[in-house]
């Protein structure tokens, strides 16, 4: 099959071919790992928000210790010698330059048991941050092309989230996101095959290397989608052009727009989004590392939020770009100097935007209206 993003991706040959040489099994019940990769610490005096995570790549969740360990149960060879030289390279020009070191790290992900210690990994990690319901995107197409199976992928990360709420306090949907850069016939076969597998799958999104792969590619796939009855969101607007997130409106009929920070240069795109109350899913520090603004000062997330955009915070590929969404909002307030107001209206926001239930949103406002904010 030809395939090649969490946020994210490249070709196939960039999936395919990474310098990391498999020497055992492909499949079959892997061993538990023998601890689990350090949680990063919370200030005791932070003050955590409960909030909606709408924007995670679950692939870019992927800790250098968690693939180091990964790497070592599957008998794979990394082309880094450390911990110290992978996170070397950790030092993006571009979002493509971000997918080729994303795609190969993937290689460590060969069995369930590896799809279920990752998603287990984010929502402890999550857990912390004050995430209390996740929307996770998984990118199907990046695993069948190594060739590892859609049952593989899709039944190591679903067994973990099906006990999300009990186990984290979190409530999860899984999202199948598809690679722009791939032709469409690709991804209606894999949406056909998700469907035919009756996968537990909410939704649909579209990630990888945006510019040159305009929204307008994938109008059967995300007409599809919406006759079997699965959400749609879309990357647009991180790099690509304002008028990708006005396709994505008007030829994918998507219900969220992951990143769209460039509709800042269409005051009508601007207008038409405030007054359809529009879900932006904002990345800040992804921005940032991906060099899709200079620096966090520069962000226009204020501009954004002074337009009325219905906006939230996210992290993106957090293991990739310097942080969970606590860390995002902690930045925003040190660098931008973001009040307190306007985190607990971007929480909010978050909530209202999710596709949890009605019932689960009231019970998350309830919990923000009470954090004594």
């Amino acid at each position: 099959m030809e395939t090649n993003d969490a946020g994210t991706g490249t070709g196939t040959e960039t999936a395919a071919g990474t310098d990391a040489a498999a020497t055992g099994p492909d499949s079959g019940e892997a061993p538990e790992l023998t601890e689990a990769p350090e949680l990063a610490e919370i200030p005791v005096e932070a003050h955590i928000l409960p909030v909606a995570e709408l924007h995670l790549h679950i692939e870019g969740t992927l800790e250098p210790e968690l693939i180091f360990a990964l790497a070592e149960r599957n008998g794979i060879k990394l082309p880094y010698a450390d911990l110290d030289e992978l996170r070397s390279r950790y030092e993006f020009t571009d979002l493509q330059s971000f997918l080729d070191l994303y795609y190969a790290n993937m290689a460590v992900l060969r069995t369930e048991q590896d799809f279920a210690d990752m998603t287990r990994a984010y929502l402890s990690r999550a857990a912390l941050a004050g995430v209390r319901h996740a929307e996770i995107m998984l990118d199907p197409q990046a695993h069948l092309s190594r060739g590892v199976s859609l049952e593989t992928c899709v039944n190591g990360v679903a067994s973990v989230l099906a006990g999300s709420q009990e186990e984290f306090g979190i409530s999860t949907l899984l999202i199948a996101a598809f690679l722009r850069d791939l032709s469409e016939d690709s991804a209606l076969e894999v949406l056909e095959q998700l469907l035919a597998l009756d996968a537990p799958i909410a939704g649909i999104g579209l990630d990888s290397a945006e510019v040159g792969n305009p929204p307008a590619k994938f109008q059967r796939l995300f007409a599809r989608a919406k006759d079997a009855g699965l959400h749609r969101i879309a990357h647009a607007g991180e790099e690509g052009p304002p008028s990708y997130i006005i396709d994505a409106l008007d030829l994918l009929d998507v219900e969220r727009i992951d990143h769209g920070i460039r509709c800042m240069e269409d005051p009508d795109l601007v207008e038409r989004l405030v007054d359809e109350l529009m879900p932006l899913t904002v990345c800040p520090l992804s921005n940032v590392r991906l060099r899709a603004v200079d620096t966090l000062a520069e962000h226009p997330l204020p501009a954004m939020l002074a337009a009325g955009l219905n906006v939230s915070v996210n992290s993106d590929d957090p293991a990739y770009f310097g942080g969970y969404v606590d860390d995002n909002f902690a930045q925003l307030k040190s660098v931008i100097g973001l009040s307190e107001f306007d985190c607990v209206r971007m929480a909010a926001n978050s909530i209202r935007s999710s596709f949890a239930t009605d019932e689960r949103k009231a019970e998350l406002l309830a919990e923000l209206a009470a954090s004594g904010v």
